[in-house]
């Protein structure tokens, strides 16, 4: 009987340590994502979460909104786990200081200026670059409408392709990283 006992014990002290490892790891999932400070990124996301200088509104955002920035999300609440996902995502671009490294936090000067750079033509070969981009990104297109950030992400794009020889994949992903629509999205990491 003290064997049973024993290995019962046993059985149950290995079965609470797999729950605590399967916790542990979904706990720690976040914070392997390699951010500066968990905390730090935790408020702002707080901040962000309740901005409302952010939403549907086609290139005159930039003389409506009375702050420097155009902050939160425009169609749905922010989902934490999937901004840790952009904010990680977009540090592969922060050698590119035209990329916005918080897609819920722009200033109005960097909208208005890729909104006027949208307007930019671009040669045949380009174009195609653009179009391809529009295809394969998750909003097929730098937004999910022809709102501001419609507007200045594809200026945005228009520049990565003049200036950096982007491909449609990279401006894709940096389309689809920069999402400022709200809600989980697409997990991509």
């Amino acid at each position: 009987m003290k064997n049973k006992s024993f290995y019962l014990a046993l059985v149950g002290i290995f079965i609470i340590l797999i729950f605590i490892a399967f916790f542990s790891f979904q706990k720690t999932e976040t914070k392997n994502i390699d951010v500066e400070n968990l905390e730090e990124l935790e408020a702002k996301f707080s901040l962000l979460n309740d901005e409302r200088t952010n939403f549907c509104a086609g290139p005159e955002i930039v003389s409506v909104v009375d702050s420097e920035r155009l902050q939160g999300s425009c169609c749905s609440a922010m989902d934490f786990h999937r901004y840790t996902e952009q904010i990680e995502g977009l540090k592969k671009f922060s050698y590119i200081e035209e990329i916005p490294k918080d897609p819920y936090d722009i200033p109005k000067k960097w909208a208005d200026e890729f909104i006027e750079y949208y307007q930019t033509d671009l040669v045949v070969e380009q174009q195609k670059i653009y179009d391809d981009a529009s295809e394969i990104s998750d909003e097929k297109g730098p937004c999910c409408c022809k709102c501001w950030r419609w507007y200045a992400y594809g200026g945005l794009a228009k520049y990565l392709i003049v200036n950096y020889d982007f491909t449609a994949e990279q401006i894709a992903e940096v389309w689809d990283l920069s999402d400022g629509c709200g809600g989980s999205g697409h997990s991509h990491i």
